[in-house]
Formats: structure tokens, C-alpha cells, sequence
């Protein structure tokens, strides 16, 4: 605390000396006198932290995201509090090598777009390219592994959507964030191509808002590694959100949802036509109905046995 009570009375020394320069014409005197006030401000900013002053950068910025998780911070009050210039690093290095899932508005920004997240999941604000959100509290250690992964896959020569579906294969059933497919993608459009590797070639790949509430925002999931029936795909996402609200997220015939979810029984939600393309039906709501990829499977086989 004294410490901080000296950092403070320099601010305002600082202050005062710039205060009685305003009659000078002198610009850079001016300029030169303030610049002591950057380290200042650093100093008090690292103290806002419990014990931050002996903290690193990098346990200070964790301590800031974890005291206020599912919030817009913005880039000026984590430099504030990291008090380095560097401090974009060290918000990398929490992501990459200690596995907190911290995303930034980049990312969100294409997430809102292509409707896997919404202003009311991010309390409703507008994320600037350069803020950033803790998106969940419990720590993901398996993340370096994955992003050793991400950057060997990134480095193929394969396209953008080949890319994000090799690792959504290689990590299948595990959630991965839309910062991890945003660097293997290495492209603006990633967004999108999730969105075409889901609804169109039947890829079942699930967010908060696309199947599986359950997920964090910003998390992506490939529930299995098969590609739905054909006749089953191109359903827009807003009809199968719709679908799946409609049936309180449980699957029709034997009631499985992801309130049971189970590591030993894996099971996820598909969209069903009550009758086929082929037979002329349609992708309306009173054709669509939601079951667990068990009943589904089950159901398939009778209808081709038939």
C-alpha cells in the first residue's frame, strides 16, 4: 500500500509539472515532461491486482480475465493491468500454452456472423476486433497438444475448409475453440466454411447455438466422425435450432439429452425428415423431428431394410 500511495503522489507531481508548462511554447518540453507518467500509470495498473506488483504480466492478466470471465475487456485495460507493451503475447501464451479459452473479438466477429454465437451470450455488447472474453473458468490441458497440432496441420498445403475438418477429426468429440480453427484455417472466411461443412456435407458439428447447449460459447465440436444421411443435410441452422427448441432438446423417441451426457455413451442430437427427399419431403417443420444419433441410426436401417 505505500507503494502505491507513493506511485500515486508521482502521478500527481507529474501532472502538476506538465500543468505549469501551459504558458510554454515548447511542445516536446511538454511531451518529455508527461513521459514519466507512462511508467507510472504501468506501476499503478499491476497494482489494481491482489499482490500484482510481484506478480508477472502473464499471472496478472489471468488474474484480471478470471475475476471478470464472460466479459468484454477491452485491449487498453489489459495492457493497464499486464503493465508491459508486450502484453498481447502473454494473452497468446495463456491461450496456447496454459489452455484458457480467452477469444477475441476477431473470432467473435465471425462467430456472430455466421449465428454460432449471439450479443445476448456476449451480454449483449459489441466485441472490438482487439477485445477479448474468457469464455470459460475451467482450464483446458490438453490445449498444447492441440495447438502443436493446429500449426502442423496449418502448414499443409490442403484448402481452408480441408484444413478445419482434419482437425475437427483428429480432436473428434472434443470441444475446440473457434480461436484454434481461426489459426488452422489461416484464412477470414473459416467461419463460414464451418458453417458449409455442417449444414451442407453433413459434417455434425455442434455450437451453443447449433445442437448442443450445453457448450461454452465459442466452442465448436465434431460430435462424430460420419457424415449425416444425405437426405438429411442442407437443413439451415435457424431451422434446426428451431426444431430443436421446438422438442426441449431431447430426442423423440427414447428422451436422451445432453443433461445425460456420458464419456462412456457420447451420444448428440441430429434432425430427422419424417419423409425422405426422395419421397418428396420437405425441410418444413411439420416434416423435422430430433433424435439422438442412436434412434437415428436405428431408424435409417429399418427404412433401408424396408
Amino acid at each position: 500500500m505505500a507503494k502505491k500511495a507513493l506511485l500515486i503522489e508521482k502521478l500527481r507531481g507529474i501532472l502538476s509539472e506538465f500543468e505549469s508548462l501551459n504558458n510554454q511554447s515548447d511542445i516536446r518540453q511538454k511531451v518529455l515532461t508527461l513521459l514519466p507518467a507512462f511508467d507510472s500509470l504501468r506501476e499503478l495498473g499491476k497494482s489494481v491486482i491482489p499482490g500484482g506488483l510481484t506478480l508477472s504480466a502473464r499471472d496478472r492478466l489471468l488474474a484480471y480475465f478470471r475475476l471478470y470471465p464472460q466479459t468484454i475487456l477491452n485491449e487498453r485495460e489489459l495492457a493497464l493491468v499486464a503493465g508491459i507493451s508486450e502484453w498481447a503475447r502473454r494473452v497468446r501464451e495463456l491461450r496456447v500454452k496454459f489452455g484458457w479459452k480467452i477469444i477475441s473479438g476477431i473470432t467473435t466477429l465471425a462467430m456472430i456472423g455466421e449465428n454460432d454465437i449471439t450479443l445476448e451470450e456476449i451480454g449483449g455488447g459489441y466485441m472490438k476486433p482487439n477485445d477479448y472474453m474468457l469464455i470459460d473458468i475451467i482450464q483446458d490441458k490438453e490445449s498444447a497438444f492441440r495447438w502443436h497440432l493446429a500449426n502442423e496441420i496449418r502448414k499443409s498445403k490442403s484448402g481452408m475448409k480441408e484444413k478445419i475438418l482434419e482437425y475437427l477429426r483428429r480432436n473428434v468429440t472434443k470441444p475446440v475453440t473457434g480461436e484454434e480453427l481461426r489459426y488452422v484455417a489461416q484464412g477470414t472466411e473459416w467461419a463460414r466454411r464451418i458453417r458449409e461443412l455442417r449444414t451442407e456435407e453433413g459434417w455434425p458439428i455442434s455450437t451453443k447455438q447449433s445442437g448442443n447447449p450445453t457448450l461454452p460459447i465459442g466452442v465448436y465440436v465434431l460430435e462424430r466422425d460420419r457424415q449425416t444421411p444425405q437426405h438429411d443435410r442442407r437443413i439451415s441452422d435457424p431451422k434446426r435450432r428451431e426444431i430443436l427448441r421446438r422438442n426441449n432438446y431431447k430426442c423423440c423417441k427414447c428422451e436422451w439429452s445432453y443433461s445425460i451426457w456420458n464419456p462412456s455413451d457420447p451420444g448428440f442430437l441430429e434432425i430427422h425428415h419424417i419423409r425422405p427427399h426422395s419421397k418428396g419431403g420437405e425441410s418444413d417443420s411439420d416434416n423435422l423431428i430430433t433424435y439422438c444419433n442412436i434412434c437415428h441410426d436405428i431408424i435409417h436401417r429399418v427404412d433401408k431394410n424396408r
